[in-house]
């Protein structure tokens, strides 16, 4: 048996020196390994040796199936390398050359500036601890108002022009409206996740508003939310203060003005150092030196008691921006109405 399979292994060799096309080698492939190859054959007739010989045939067989299948794939890649320097000298292609549809090149997209500026801002403050949750857009009354502060017939729900959902009620909760600002989501954050907490929402909110170069019925909000044991305003500035540096790439000065929203208390309004001027005065500050940005403050104890947490045990802090009015002052854009305007000039700058 150990000599017909040398002389097996040496007429398989012999015949692989003299295959130079990938048909031949197919041929020799099927004539050798196939399904009636010769070495098949070998393979069906172990079966018929002797008990005592089974073993040995068996495990010299596999030996040489091995060794031509490692033959045949090393041939295959030198005819292989072979095809493909002869159809080089005969074809060029420029792998440089952009790809073309129809004659034409395809232009490719970009991600849109809002979706760019929004996953930088969660990545920041994912890096400071923050979790990012979501919220519905469609909102109760509930939620989008009393837990926040603002019970029915209020003054400051004159602040919001409110979308409401007609002939729709929630079972329990009112009204539903489309959700004026991301705030909703700070009492759903903590009645699922409790205290403490420290999470911001992004989203889309709406306001039944007139539109123009600074006002869209449609935009998006940051909404950030802290809570602990011992919070106070001075952990606010400090975490604004890096957020805005490191999104700005330089340092950036942050100061607070009183301010009035129900659902905090007190409340904020946070400025950062203009960035054009370097704080020293110009058209864009209005000569002040100063940018406004958002609201903030310290979360009302209404708000904490409306999400289930015991004002008297945790305190925490709340803010909310335009991510539309982060990205007009960091690109100088002056109309917000061309983030969704489709306009592709506006669009491929970014």
């Amino acid at each position: 048996m150990k000599q017909e399979l040398d002389k097996l292994k040496t007429q398989v060799t012999d015949e692989l020196k003299k295959a130079d096309t990938m048909a031949s080698l197919t041929d020799l492939e099927v004539k050798y390994l196939g399904r009636n190859g010769l070495l098949t054959q070998h393979l069906r007739n172990i079966k018929d040796l002797p008990e005592s010989e089974r073993k040995n045939a068996g495990q010299s067989l596999n030996v040489l199936k091995n060794d031509l299948e490692n033959l045949f794939t090393h041939k295959k890649a030198i005819l292989e390398k072979k095809d493909l320097e002869e159809s080089l000298k005969e074809e060029f292609f420029d792998i440089t050359m952009p790809g073309t549809l129809n004659g034409k090149t395809p232009e490719l997209g970009t991600i849109h500036v809002l979706s760019q500026l929004q996953e930088e801002t969660e990545n920041i403050f994912s890096q400071m601890g923050f979790t990012i949750a979501d919220g519905p857009e469609i909102e109760s009354e509930y939620y989008n108002f009393e837990s926040l502060n603002v019970p029915k017939d209020h003054p400051a729900r004159d602040m919001q022009d409110t979308f409401f959902i007609k002939e729709k009620r929630h079972d329990h909760h009112g009204r539903l409206v489309l959700r004026t600002q991301t705030s909703p989501g700070q009492v759903r954050t903590m009645e699922k996740y409790g205290a403490p907490l420290r999470v911001i929402l992004p989203g889309r909110v709406f306001r039944n508003e007139a539109t123009d170069a600074r006002h869209e019925h449609t935009f998006n909000q940051i909404e950030g939310l802290l809570i602990d044991k011992d919070i106070s305003i001075a952990t606010l500035k400090g975490i604004m203060k890096e957020f805005l540096s490191r999104l700005f790439g330089k340092e950036v000065l942050v100061r607070f003005r009183p301010g009035y929203f129900p659902f905090v208390e007190p409340g904020l309004e946070l400025d950062f150092s203009c960035l054009l001027c370097e704080a020293k005065g110009c058209r864009v500050c209005k000569n002040t030196g100063w940018v406004e940005f958002m609201g903030s403050g310290m979360v009302h104890e209404h708000v904490l008691r409306a999400g289930g947490i015991d004002p008297k045990e945790y305190q925490g802090w709340a803010f909310g921006f335009g991510l539309e009015r982060l990205a007009m002052m960091r690109y100088g854009i002056s109309d917000i109405r061309l983030f969704n305007s489709g306009d592709l000039r506006f669009i491929k700058q970014f």
